[in-house]
C-alpha cells in the first residue's frame, strides 16, 4: 500500500467517525424545542455540506497522479480542519441550547 493509499484510509476512517459523531446530534435534536430544532437542523445540513466536499476532496486525491497529491493533501488537511471546527462549534451549541432547555423545565 502506498502512502497516499495510506493517508486514504486514514482520511476515511475520520469521516466514518465524524459521521458517528453527526448522527449523535442528528439525535440530540429529537430533545429541544422547535425553534430550536430548526437553528439545529440548519448547522447539521452544514455540517454534512462541508463533509460532502472533504469527501469529494479524499475522492480527487486518490485520483490524482503521484506528483500533485501532496498539493491536494495540503488542501484536503485545510478542510478537514474547518470541518473539524464546525462540528465543535455545533457540538458545544448544541449542549449549551441543551443545558438551557433544561434550566427552564
Amino acid at each position: 500500500m502506498s502512502i497516499r493509499d495510506t493517508y486514504v484510509q486514514k482520511l476515511k476512517n475520520r469521516i466514518n467517525e465524524l459521521n458517528a459523531e453527526i448522527d449523535g446530534l442528528a439525535e440530540e435534536i429529537n430533545s429541544v424545542g422547535p425553534e430550536a430544532k430548526i437553528r439545529y437542523y440548519k448547522q447539521l445540513e452544514s455540517l454534512r455540506e462541508r463533509r460532502k466536499g472533504v469527501e469529494d476532496s479524499i475522492a480527487e486525491l486518490q485520483k490524482a497522479v503521484d506528483s500533485p497529491w501532496e498539493d491536494l493533501k495540503q488542501g484536503l488537511e485545510n478542510s478537514w480542519e474547518v470541518l473539524k471546527a464546525s462540528l465543535a462549534e455545533a457540538k458545544s451549541e448544541f449542549e449549551r441550547g441543551y443545558r438551557k432547555g433544561r434550566d427552564e423545565d
